[in-house]
């Protein structure tokens, strides 16, 4: 059982590395931007409320967002472990993520963060904003989220390196490169050796 937080700014390519890692490890890539976005092409009520937030840069609140992690996470096919992408975000979250998992008897393995230039991470996240007509991934929109996750998601960073759990992993560079660094340094911890 592999249970890992991807950890890093808006452009480090969480969600690339997410999908190859679930791949991988045979676990479910639990993606809060996903699940955020699937709501907002659908029109869902949730999805409507989402897209205020998304289109401001700024989070959706936590009540919503641990709602539908959880939910998630008490799939069937997360029993098995997960990959987190975008979630926990806040200290709050991260509360709320511990007191899930000890309910279970269960803990994060790693905390694998991705690491990124802001100024690449800009460009990125243009690039994508062109090539997929992401309305919520305006240059300015952009910088705001960098901001917030400087301010907000930064921290939790030092809640997991003081228990151990921080993997820090150069994001830039190709996407096979990114993923044999992650699948290297899992490798080192002895996490997912005999699934990858």
């Amino acid at each position: 059982m592999t249970r890992l937080l991807l950890i890093g700014p808006p452009g480090a390519g969480k969600g690339t590395q997410a999908a190859r890692l679930s791949e991988r490890l045979a676990i479910p890539a639990v993606s809060t931007g996903d699940i955020f976005r699937d709501n907002v092409r659908g029109g869902t009520e949730l999805g409507v409320l989402a897209k205020s937030f998304m289109d401001r840069g700024e989070y959706v609140p936590d009540s919503v967002t641990n709602d539908l992690v959880m939910d998630r996470l008490e799939a069937a096919d997360a029993d098995s472990g997960f990959l987190l992408d975008g979630y926990p975000r806040t200290t709050d979250q991260v509360r709320e993520l511990d007191e899930f998992l000890a309910q279970r008897g269960e803990s994060l393995d790693a905390v694998v963060q991705l690491t990124a230039d802001t100024d690449e991470t800009v460009s990125r996240l243009l690039r994508r904003a062109k090539d997929q007509g992401r309305s919520d991934d305006t240059e300015e929109v952009i910088r705001h989220r960098l901001d917030v996750y400087a301010a907000q998601t930064a921290p939790l960073i030092d809640v997991y390196a003081d228990r151990g759990l921080v993997i820090r992993v150069d994001g830039l560079g190709s996407m096979d490169e990114v993923t044999d660094r992650i699948v290297d340094a899992l490798e080192r911890r002895g996490i997912g050796a005999a699934a990858l």
